[in-house]
């Protein structure tokens, strides 16, 4: 083999002087940068862009959106059969109403007012019990994702010492 086919070898940068070396590697080099933040831009307004997450959340949910919808018409169409049977029937409704309560009144005239029987005192000392507990409950669940939502807010340290319960008012230094 000669020296000539050396330097051709196949090479991309054969024959190629030093500096046309690293003006093609550095030109290539910078095209590539250049799709590669295209592409990021193009990505990042995709990201933004609320229409288009709208419209991809829809078209990939499409089937369950569909059986929501038909849902929820059919649960429309299921209360307003039943108001029109209800104003249909309203009379006959409230006749059956008044002969139960009369009924009642009859059997029980120390609950007229009432439809509850009376229970133990143990039962709705329990019952108060556990409604208490979950509302205690409730009300911490979303005291705690109220405040996962909101920013947290500036503590200031507290002073050192004894600590009070109750109001605060500020103090300001004495001027004798």
């Amino acid at each position: 083999m000669s020296e000539q086919d050396d330097k051709s070898g196949g090479h991309i940068t054969a024959g190629m002087g030093d500096r046309e070396q690293v003006e093609k590697t550095a030109d290539r080099l910078r095209d590539e940068l250049l799709l590669t933040l295209e592409e990021l831009d193009r990505r990042r307004e995709r990201a933004m862009d609320v229409k288009y997450q709208v419209g991809k959340a829809v078209e990939k949910n499409r089937d369950v959106l569909i059986q929501a919808g038909g849902v929820a018409v059919a649960l429309a169409v299921a209360g307003m059969g039943y108001s029109w049977w209800r104003a249909r029937h309203r009379e006959e409704l409230l006749w059956k109403h008044r002969a139960r309560a009369l009924r009642r009144a009859w059997e029980h005239p120390d609950r007229v007012a009432s439809r509850a029987e009376e229970r133990p005192v143990g039962i709705e000392l329990g019952r108060k019990l556990v409604l208490i507990f979950v509302s205690t409950l409730a009300s911490a669940m979303a005291r705690r994702a109220v405040q996962s939502l909101l920013p947290p807010a500036e503590q200031t340290p507290a002073p050192e010492g004894r600590k009070r319960l109750g109001l605060r008012f500020p103090q300001t230094p004495a001027h004798a």
